[in-house]
């Protein structure tokens, strides 16, 4: 591992010297936190990290390496990835590259040596902030002038830079339902879990029309996780109007939302979002389901929320936020649609909530 200095200034100013790991060059993008202790393969190659500069809490990285089945998609979406420690040494059987090399041959920066608890206390008190690392420019003046050129997240559509180019379909021996899937960020894990659940899954561009589907003929449709701003994604929330028009002439399609998928099924009844000041990421966050009272230790990944005053009477609030109380799920009173603003598929982070998926089939069923 080279020991090249880098440095990194967010957009007020503050500056954190350290070593490049990975890429030697420069990286952009808002700077987020993640407490997940592991998954940092996972967590990169998220395309909802598309944008963002991931920094992880726990402070040794790369102690186990990557491996070719964890990544989340077929590339690394986070632009940089910040850590205390990056691990000169790697131990797993399953490992086949070191974290190190992995970001080299996906050209994306690493730094690694600063004091990762003062830059997670600022961004919590100050809220994320736009960044920008470079092992070039040290300069912090220019440093911070680049930093302020970055786009803000709120209003900036990522969705189209994420989303699948060719629809595909990811098959299921003795398949018992038909799903179609936008693809706003889709993560691999969640067509295992719609396999699991006995799906063959047809995954489309997020801007195929509500006819297209039509003509597909599904037993469902699953809207998927995503990067940016929910509100800049007009032309899916528009879809979404269309698939829950009540003269459907193809009837009402049982509908599945997780994440940005749920920001979108909400604004499409009428709900608002708004961003939150430093977003939930991590895979411990709990999460009360209203109607067993029980608490689930969820995986989340989102920098913006549905406006909890803002809920339509026709969206009956399901899961609540307990670290915060924001708006975690929603389902509608009368159509066959539902939602999560958390991941029930994890990868990485905990099992507690795949019963979604058996929710979702059994409104197929019925």
């Amino acid at each position: 591992m080279q020991s090249t200095k880098a440095t990194l200034i967010l957009e007020n100013g503050s500056v954190y010297k350290g070593i490049a790991f990975g890429h030697v060059g420069e990286a952009t993008g808002e700077v987020v936190f993640n407490t997940s202790h592991t998954g940092y393969q996972e967590i990169i190659t998220d395309p909802s990290y598309a944008g963002q500069m991931v920094v992880m809490t726990y402070p040794l990285i790369g102690n186990y390496g990557v491996n070719q089945s964890d990544g989340e998609s077929d590339k690394i979406w986070a632009s940089a990835l910040i850590v205390r420690e990056a691990s000169n040494l790697h131990s797993n059987f399953a490992a086949t590259s070191s974290l190190d090399d992995y970001l080299k041959e996906s050209k994306v920066m690493g730094l690694a040596g600063i004091d990762t608890r003062r830059l997670v206390r600022e961004i919590r008190e100050k809220g994320a902030m736009r960044g920008f690392i470079s092992t070039i420019d040290h300069d912090e003046k220019s440093l911070q002038e680049k930093a302020l050129q970055t786009p803000e997240m709120t209003g900036l559509d990522l969705v189209k830079k994420v989303s699948t180019a060719r629809n595909y379909t990811v098959d299921c021996p003795d398949a018992k339902y038909h799903v179609v899937a936008f693809d706003y960020g889709i993560k691999r894990n969640i067509l295992r879990m719609l396999q699991d659940a006995g799906c063959k899954v047809t995954v489309l561009n997020a801007k195929t029309s509500a006819d297209e589907i039509f003509k597909l003929n599904p037993d469902g449709v699953f809207l998927s996780n995503g990067p940016g701003d929910p509100f800049a994604v007009t032309y899916a929330v528009d879809t979404i109007k269309d698939l829950t028009r009540q003269d459907n002439p193809s009837g009402q399609l049982p509908i599945f939302g997780i994440c940005l998928g749920h920001q979108l099924l909400s604004l499409a009844f009428g709900a608002k979002t708004y961003k939150l000041k430093f977003g939930h990421h991590g895979s411990n966050h709990p999460v009360k389901r209203l109607s067993t009272k029980s608490i689930e230790i969820t995986s989340q990944n989102h920098g913006f929320a549905v406006e909890m005053d803002s809920l339509p009477e026709e969206l009956e609030l399901t899961h609540l936020n307990l670290y915060d109380n924001t708006v975690e799920g929603v389902r509608h009173r009368e159509l066959p649609c539902f939602s999560v603003q958390y991941h029930p598929e994890a990868a990485p982070g905990p099992h507690d909530s795949h019963y979604l998926f058996n929710l979702f089939t059994e409104m197929m069923d019925r």
